[in-house]
């Protein structure tokens, strides 16, 4: 009985996205494999698509691909980083 065959769920992604990216807000859903992410924080200002998308695989590491079959992501910098 191994625990790396649990599924992951959309509470549990948007806690780990919450708390990896600095001032992120993340709307997590999805069914325990294939995930929707849509995600806004500070620390995306500035960087490309890619490099906002590397910043959130970054919080999972080698789980993508296994235990979270696949994560689709929507980033947007926060409005209030947007304003300064």
């Amino acid at each position: 009985m191994s625990d790396t065959s649990e599924s992951a769920t959309p509470e549990e992604l948007k806690i780990r996205i919450e708390a990896g990216i600095p001032g992120a807000v993340a709307s997590v859903t999805g069914d325990g494999h294939h995930f929707n992410a849509v995600i806004s924080a500070p620390a995306f200002a500035g960087l490309g698509r890619i490099a906002q998308h590397r910043l959130v695989y970054d919080v999972f590491g080698d789980e993508i691909g296994g235990r979270i079959h696949a994560l689709s992501i929507q980033t947007r910098a926060s409005e209030a980083e947007e304003t300064r």
